[in-house]
């Protein structure tokens, strides 16, 4: 009995010691798991991940605060005449919408401006940033003609569409003050070379300059609309004064700036290459939300959290241009891939809020539908923004162009108009449509991203400086694709502040035209023609417009 006994303490003790043995190795296979899960997690954090978002928050946090500035000035001016009455409120409201569509059209100029000023100054050649924004300031001029025609005939052309004849004639009086575009160019110019803080200050004091104005046409001189609309030419023109009076007193322009050269007048191709996918890349998008605008809070909100994770795509375009302008691709990478990271994870706080609050918000406003489908809608905004900004600063325009199409009037208002009327769904079916309509457009731009070879993208970059891919020597970098480029590892100090600017920047040479340059003769001949079309349109213009006031 004993022996028995002794056997099966025996047995039971090796039974114990082999679950012990096999508890061990399993914590063992699972303490495994884990060390090579976080290895891989840990391999997939970019190296220098830290200091690229600081970097990338020194030019977002200045550039948003910016941003709303400047949209406050326009939000003030809503507010003050609100209070002269339904109707001025009404065209005041409606002069806005007709002054976004214009407004879009004449920042793409900035925004191709932007493009080049940022790989150009990237690569060193600094007489050429100069000539760039000479060739936007003409370009621009050119189109200001063209939005002026357009405004000038806007209250014949909204009459044919039933609207109020009182409204238009206050949306009128308001939207002819808005034909100024310097400002957009000086931002362009002054955010590619890293400085941002100056334009924060600029945007906050012109911000203090229309509600005083405001104040006092309206108040004081009781000017109504048309004193609104003063108050926002004098913010305007006092914003666009202060930038100048920066760039004199800090003496920027004295590298980049060789004085007005006949160079601007060459590559308006090239130019408007990378200005026309622009165009319809940022209209398309904001248009299809001015569509909506008719659901007056909810885009009211759309816009003030959308320039959160805007600034992260400024910033993106900055980094990533200046770094394929100097030959750093990994530096290029790092910066498109952080950029994302941030404005996603800003605006994921932002979608936890409204998500949180929207009890509050619906509470106030009356739009609780809405913020349902709104909170995921702004977070796939967010990446969408930041890589639609990389996306140009590597001079790929044509692809943003694509998917905006695509994804906005190929699926997102379609959808969003068959759920709202024939599915009966209202409001919630169009952004419905729209929030698939930007999930497919962000997938595909965010894979694209994924598969672009980074290096090519540089070599393309630095042959030829973004001008329409063609391949060109240029400072100092090869013409032949199959050499050898500048070493992806070689660290590139890039322009942060304005101390760092000038002094990190070498001129490789004032090469201020890429290519073989066009004749006095022919360069005389194609701008000559382009001003002449444009008067004629012009004139044409000012003729209907006379016309149509007599027959009144």
């Amino acid at each position: 009995m004993e022996v028995s006994n002794g056997i099966m303490l025996t047995d039971e003790m090796e039974r114990r010691e082999v679950d012990r043995t096999r508890m061990e190795l399993r914590e063992n296979d699972l303490r495994s798991v884990c060390s090579r899960c976080l290895r891989r997690a840990r391999n997939l954090i970019p190296i220098g991940y830290k200091q690229e978002v600081v970097q990338l928050f020194k030019i977002a946090v200045p550039v948003c605060t910016s941003q709303l500035a400047g949209y406050s000035t326009y939000f003030i001016s809503t507010v003050f005449c609100g209070h002269l009455g339904r109707t001025e409120l009404a065209g005041v409201a409606l002069a806005n919408a007709v002054r976004n569509l214009h407004m879009n059209i004449r920042s793409n100029y900035a925004y191709a401006s932007a493009t080049n000023h940022n790989t150009t100054f990237g690569s060193g050649n600094l007489k050429r940033v100069g000539v760039i924004l000479q060739r936007a300031i003409l370009i621009s001029l050119l189109t200001c003609l063209l939005c002026w025609t357009a405004l000038l005939n806007s209250e014949y052309i909204l009459m044919a569409f039933r609207e109020d004849p009182e409204v238009i004639r206050e949306m009128t009086v308001y939207c002819f003050s808005q034909a100024i575009f310097l400002v957009q160019l000086q931002v362009k110019y002054l955010q590619n070379q890293g400085i941002v803080w100056p334009l924060c200050i600029t945007d906050i004091f012109a911000l203090i300059i229309s509600a005083l104005s405001n104040y006092i046409f309206l108040y004081v001189l009781n000017l109504g609309v048309a004193g609104s609309a003063a108050a926002n030419v004098i913010s305007q023109y006092s914003l666009a004064t202060m930038i100048f009076l920066y760039i004199q007193w800090k003496g920027l322009h004295k590298d980049t700036w060789g004085g007005w050269s006949k160079d601007c007048l060459q590559e308006w191709g090239a130019y408007m290459c990378l200005a026309i996918p622009s165009l319809v890349m940022v209209c398309l998008e904001w248009w299809t939300y001015e569509i909506g605008e008719f659901l007056s809070i909810v885009y009211e909100l759309a816009t003030m959290a959308y320039m959160f994770p805007g600034g992260f795509g400024v910033a993106a375009s900055v980094r990533v241009g200046t770094a394929l302008g100097s030959g750093d691709t990994e530096q290029a990478k790092l910066s498109a891939q952080m950029s994302m990271a941030c404005a996603v994870s800003v605006s994921l706080v932002i979608a936890v809020v409204f998500g949180t609050t929207k009890d509050i918000i619906t509470y106030i406003f009356s739009i609780s539908e809405v913020m349902v489908i709104y909170a995921p809608l702004h977070l796939i905004d967010a990446t969408a923004a930041a890589a639609g900004c990389t996306v140009r600063a590597l001079g790929k325009q044509k692809i943003g162009a694509i998917c905006n199409v695509f994804g906005y009037y190929g699926l997102g208002l379609p959808i969003g108009a068959s759920l709202m009327f024939a599915a009966k769904q209202g409001v919630m079916g169009l952004w419905t449509g729209l929030f698939v309509g930007v999930l497919v457009q962000t997938v595909i731009i965010v894979v694209y991203l994924i598969k672009l070879n980074w290096k090519k993208a540089t070599q393309e970059v630095s042959a030829c400086d973004l001008v329409c891919g063609q391949i060109l020597s240029f400072c100092n970098f090869p013409t032949d694709m199959s050499q050898e480029v500048p070493s992806e590892n070689t660290s590139t100090s890039l322009p942060y502040t304005e101390n760092e600017i000038l002094s990190d920047t070498v001129d490789h040479g004032a090469v201020t035209t890429v290519g073989e340059p066009l004749s006095n003769k022919d360069l005389a001949l194609r701008r000559g023609m382009t001003l002449g079309v444009i008067l004629i349109i012009f004139t044409a213009g000012v003729i209907t417009h006379v016309l149509l006031t007599i027959k009144e």
